[in-house]
């Protein structure tokens, strides 16, 4: 039996497996033509994106060129503005020079003149000694060494009266000289400046937009107030006084920091341990950036080159710290400006004495750690930062802890006087005012037999007026000096005060 062989199934079979490869095939060809028409796209949103993403670079980058563009050009027109006022300063000292040149080519045609007159009168005393030495040989028939010796004699009982008068007159002219002329350098540079007095304060007062802050600044528990003084080391004042808290703190970057961190931690609203904790760094490191904008800027102004880093943040730190009422930094810069224009008039260095002026209190922006006064650690500081030695010895010497070395030293203790004593310089709060007239009155009174006490001049002069019977003059004079001395050993003061003691004796009748 022959079997046939069932061609016509295996082609059937073969023509439907082409039929589905060929559908397979249609659905991956279209899906591949899917996954590419969504890689195109995706690839077109990426150049879209890369090209939005470089035009916002440009954008930005160009925005920040403008604005370096403006502080460049602000920095340029600044230093236009000092360069016109350097070159004014340097004309008027030109025609303060001219002036002083021609006085001095008019004295120095009067000295020739005296000279001549001079020379002229010895030579007419010349002769009249021969012709007095003739005649007394004539008369009293001496020999020539007795005659002499008689002569010199007479001649010095005669000129010694005259001699010592011209000797005061001399010294009184010079001395009253060199004082105008000290007087006059002094204050022409007290006039050229103008500076604001702060008020000393060891609390900052916060206003509050409502009585509820009070409550969710102490938190649960104190912890809200415990951590905020924690972490600012200020102390932080809540009492019933409506609508204000206080932080109180004797350093002022402290109190600064927290005064700033309090403010924003009330804006924003969130008030507990995290927050406060974060705020207090973004504000430290924003105190930070002010304290430097601050030194760079004291640097600037002046003109100073070759300050070190270290010098200038220090710098930066006097702007929050105050003495006697007076901002450090402002009192610091002044006096570079006093040394420079005084050292300018007496013909030194006024680029150095600038220095001197500026550093000379940078030892209260030094930690505790270091030991010594702050201006022998202002002296180690500047030493350390290569300053120069005339600088480093005039603040080193500027409270008389070692010798004076050059005429800066000097200059910077008359420019930090003028400074601290000018009038207008420091004020006092309303409360240290009041403490302060109240002292002074208060001490006159412990004494025996005042009638009267008036606490004058903002507290600048005190008047004692004392019963006459219990104080004679001498005993007046006396108490004067008591009172002198209490006021030095009790209370701290700038500049002088004046005591004046008042015993006065009245007697009235009357006519009928």
């Amino acid at each position: 039996m022959v079997m046939l062989f069932p061609w016509h199934g295996i082609l059937s079979f073969l023509g439907g497996g082409i039929s589905i490869g060929l559908v397979i095939w249609y659905f991956v060809r279209k899906k591949v033509n899917e996954c590419e028409q969504k890689a195109k796209a995706r690839v077109k949103y990426a150049k879209k994106e890369a090209l939005f993403e470089v035009k916002e670079q440009e954008l930005r980058f160009s925005q920040e060129l403008e604005k370096e563009r403006d502080i460049i050009e602000k920095r340029y027109e600044h230093l236009m503005l000092e360069i016109a006022k350097r070159e004014e300063e340097l004309q008027k000292t030109l025609q303060k020079l001219q002036v002083e040149k021609d006085v001095l080519e008019d004295q120095t045609a009067e000295v020739e003149r005296l000279r001549g007159e001079l020379n002229r009168k010895k030579y007419n005393l010349e002769n009249l000694r021969l012709l007095y030495r003739r005649r007394l040989l004539q008369i009293a028939q001496v020999n020539e060494t007795d005659a002499r010796a008689l002569l010199k004699e007479e001649i010095a009982t005669e000129c010694v009266d005259e001699v010592r008068q011209i000797r005061r007159e001399i010294l009184g002219r010079s001395l009253e000289e060199i004082e105008i002329e000290a007087n006059r350098i002094m204050i022409d540079a007290m006039q050229r400046l103008s500076g604001v007095p702060s008020t000393n304060m060891s609390a900052a007062l916060i206003k509050l937009p409502n009585e509820d802050i009070k409550g969710r600044l102490i938190g649960k528990e104190g912890r809200n107030i415990k951590s905020f003084e924690s972490e600012t080391g200020t102390t932080l004042l809540i009492d019933d006084t409506p609508g204000t808290v206080l932080v109180s703190s004797f350093d002022p970057v402290r109190r600064e920091v927290a005064r700033l961190s309090l403010i924003s931690l009330i804006q924003d609203g969130r008030i507990h341990p995290a927050s406060i904790e974060e705020v207090v760094q973004q504000t430290k490191i924003r105190v930070e950036k002010e304290i430097l904008f601050q030194g760079e800027k004291a640097v600037a102004k002046l003109n100073l080159k070759g300050v070190s880093q270290e010098i200038v943040v220090l710098l930066g730190r006097l702007y929050y710290k105050l003495s006697n009422n007076q901002n450090t930094l402002e009192h610091s810069i002044e006096v570079a400006y006093l040394c420079s224009m005084l050292a300018s008039e007496l013909g030194l260095d006024p680029y150095i004495a600038k220095r001197c002026g500026l550093f000379h209190d940078i030892g209260k922006a030094i930690e505790c750690e270091s030991e010594g006064s702050h201006a022998g650690a202002a002296a180690q500081l500047l030493k350390r930062n290569g300053e120069d030695a005339r600088v480093i010895n005039a603040v080193e010497a500027s409270h008389e802890e070692v010798l004076s070395i050059s005429v800066y030293a000097e200059l910077l203790k008359i420019a930090d006087r003028i400074s601290a004593t000018r009038p207008g310089a420091r004020c006092d709060s309303g409360d240290g005012y009041t403490q302060r007239i109240k002292s002074l009155e208060d001490i006159a009174k412990t004494f025996d037999g005042i009638e009267d006490v008036y606490a004058i001049q903002a507290g600048r002069e005190i008047r004692v007026v004392v019963a006459p019977e219990k104080y004679e003059a001498y005993e007046a004079q006396a108490l004067a000096v008591k009172i002198r001395q209490r006021i030095e050993e009790e209370i701290s003061f700038p500049g002088k005060i004046k005591v004046m003691v008042i015993r006065e004796e009245r007697f009235v009748d009357t006519a009928q």
